[in-house]
């Protein structure tokens, strides 16, 4: 059971990696939008895992995997914005959010625009 701290911590997790992003969108990856859609983390804050979306790139795990690369600048970078908030700062992992290709996919699916997995 998660109590109301834990859920602030993830929320305020969420709304500052999104800042963190939106900054190094304008230096890193211009033309792409990178949003976090969910963030949760380990009841005893050891990990946080942060599932992001990525649009519009072809190779979107290229671009996790970079984010995965930059996890300790992210981290600092974080830590600022907290300011000291946490005791323990949890380790980052990014993982790709597809639920919006996925969505996608139905979509097409549903409108008669793809193939039927099912025969």
């Amino acid at each position: 059971m998660e109590s109301n701290r834990h859920k602030k911590v993830e929320g305020q997790f969420k709304k500052d990696l999104s800042e963190i992003f939106r900054e190094m969108a304008q230096s890193h990856f211009q033309g792409v939008l990178l949003s976090v859609t969910r963030v949760t983390i380990t009841t005893d804050f050891s990990l946080a895992r942060c599932y992001v979306s990525i649009f519009p790139v072809k190779d979107k795990e290229e671009l996790v995997v970079w984010l995965n690369e930059q996890k300790n600048v992210i981290k600092n970078n974080l830590v600022q914005k907290l300011k000291g908030s946490l005791r323990k700062m949890p380790n980052l992992t990014f993982y790709l959010d597809d639920s919006i290709d996925q969505e996608e996919e139905i979509d097409k699916i549903l409108k008669g625009g793809g193939e039927s997995p099912i025969k």
